[in-house]
């Protein structure tokens, strides 16, 4: 390649960072005016409670849609106000601010999720798998197996990012390849593809949790489990895994040419990927038929008719123990092989570093912990007031006035989630603020809150990777500057935006096609559509 064709570049380079630079000082603008996701909370509780008072003071109310006379088809009861800010409010807040935290449905789970997969990652067995999947990867597929990868690493929350991200980078330098290109597909699957994989991991019950207790504004006896998008997250592994392979050797690759090494801010020439040893690849294969043996088990409490895991009364797999104790699985299916590899490969020696393991697994989540209680009580509060109810009444009948439904109405939801994404970092706080708003909303315009919350995840997960507000956006920049010391926020988003955009409308057409053209089901006995 000719001097001139570089230059030419680098400029071309130069402009497209200097535009997506202005556009990220929005984003950072923007997300600088919000508060820490903890305070925000503590301030929405605040808010809900001074504007239930304002608007029981003047009467605000809608028709109860659930009340529709048969004949007229008009409500026969109104949905009115409760303020908070009466004497029967202040005792309803401080009477149930304990159970509103203990009894929050994503908390527990969450949890007991954890506690599982934190075994496995102290023991070092996810780490080791994700290595060996990349390092065992052919030439031609090793894009393909970097972003799948990624994906699939989002069970152990931060080890994607820690440990693939790097790995990438370092395995592409090694084949010969743009070392950014290998941190932007990794990135592009831990982080673009937050919500997709093959597995229940820790974000399916929290997730669920907070649609659940949104989808009571409703219906009070709705049930929304861990596995209710698993379906379609399954597909959307190997379609995510597809897209951003494409934009990394069609378009960012290109666009970044030949590595100069000369561009790297320390010594990169030796970079060297740790090879498994002889006991971390035995302890894999012991962990693997461990998880063969514990699916074999679970397949025999399930399949056959008289398996003791299926529904007691109806005899199906819908609502039965095995779907309603799935987090209990998540647990036992990362714990017990984890602590097999950790004693193979010396990480567990006894039960009391598997104690440590869990110990330190739960140590992490303190910011959490706390978020979660703020959380729990702004939605208990939006809740008990009915503003959760009247502002759904009110937007389902603005949506039903305007004609938007079907696609196009899930093509603007997933906009929307994706825009306030770039804002609100994190998919817990993000939900937990929203989803009271639009399941509701959109359990009356018709549909269930399994197929929302697959179409939230969507917004959720592609605007991951050009937002700095995304908590490890940090981390990720460090290690690109390792391999290219002038590397700016700007020239990162500019590297990522292609797989925000392809992701967000590969994405959203694989939806589409899924839901409304193909009517398949996201889920294990997920509903598509919801009746009153």
């Amino acid at each position: 390649m000719s001097s001139k064709s570089i230059d030419t570049g680098a400029e071309a380079g130069v402009e497209q960072s200097g535009a997506f630079r202005r556009f990220l000082d929005v984003v950072e603008r923007l997300g600088n005016l919000l508060p820490h996701p903890i305070t925000l909370f503590a301030i929405f509780c605040a808010g809900v409670i001074l504007l239930s008072g304002i608007a029981s003071f003047f009467g605000l109310s809608v028709g109860d849609p659930r009340s529709l006379d048969p004949v007229t088809q008009l409500p026969t009861e109104q949905i009115t106000v409760f303020s908070l800010l009466s004497a029967e409010g202040l005792r309803m807040i401080v009477s149930n601010m304990v159970t509103n935290f203990t009894g929050f449905a994503p908390l527990g789970t969450v949890l007991v999720a954890l506690l599982g997969v934190g075994v496995a990652e102290r023991a070092g067995l996810i780490s080791a798998a994700l290595r060996g999947l990349v390092m065992g990867a052919s030439p031609r597929l090793v894009t393909f197996i970097v972003v799948f990868a990624g994906i699939i690493s989002n069970t152990a929350s931060e080890l994607g990012y820690v440990v693939l991200v790097p790995l990438a980078a370092m395995m592409f330098h090694s084949l010969g390849r743009h070392p950014l290109a290998g941190l932007a597909a990794a990135f592009a699957g831990v982080s673009g593809g937050y919500s997709a994989n093959l597995l229940l991991g820790t974000v399916d019950p929290l997730l669920s949790g907070i649609t659940e207790t949104a989808a009571h504004i409703i219906d009070p006896t709705y049930t929304v489990g861990p596995e209710a998008n698993w379906f379609f997250m399954i597909v959307s592994t190997f379609v995510v895994s597809g897209l951003a392979m494409f934009v990394t050797e069609k378009i960012v690759e290109p666009r970044l040419g030949k590595y100069d090494v000369s561009e790297a801010a320390e010594d990169v020439e030796h970079d060297e990927m740790a090879a498994l040893s002889e006991s971390e690849k035995r302890g894999l294969k012991a962990a693997g038929l461990t998880i063969l043996g514990l699916s074999v088990l679970l397949a025999l409490s399930v399949v056959p008719e008289w398996g003791p895991l299926r529904h007691p009364e109806t005899g199906l797999v819908a609502g039965s123990p095995f779907l309603r104790g799935i987090v209990v699985f998540i647990f036992f299916f990362f714990a017990i092989p984890g602590m097999i590899y950790g004693r193979i490969v010396g990480t567990i020696k006894n039960d009391r570093d598997v104690i440590d393991a869990m110990s330190h697994s739960m140590s992490t989540m303190g910011m959490y912990i706390v978020l979660v209680f703020f959380a729990s009580q702004f939605v208990a509060y939006f809740s008990w007031t009915n503003l959760g109810a009247i502002t759904a009444v009110g937007g389902a009948s603005f949506l039903n006035s305007i004609g938007l439904d079907g696609p196009l109405l899930f093509i603007c939801f997933i906009m929307v989630c994706a825009f306030i994404n770039l804002m609100v970092g994190s998919a817990s706080a993000q939900w937990a603020v929203t989803a009271p708003i639009f399941v509701p909303m959109l359990m009356l315009v018709g549909y269930a809150p399994e197929t929302i919350q697959a179409a939230y995840r969507i917004g959720d997960s592609v605007t991951n990777i050009i937002t700095p507000m995304m908590s490890y956006f940090g981390l990720i920049l460090a290690v690109a500057t390792r391999y290219k010391k002038n590397l700016g926020i700007g020239t990162l988003v500019a590297t990522m935006l292609p797989y925000s955009l392809v992701l967000f409308v590969g994405w959203t057409l694989l939806f589409v096609i899924y839901v409304f053209v193909l009517g398949l089901p996201v889920g294990p006995g997920s509903p598509t559509y919801y009746t009153l």
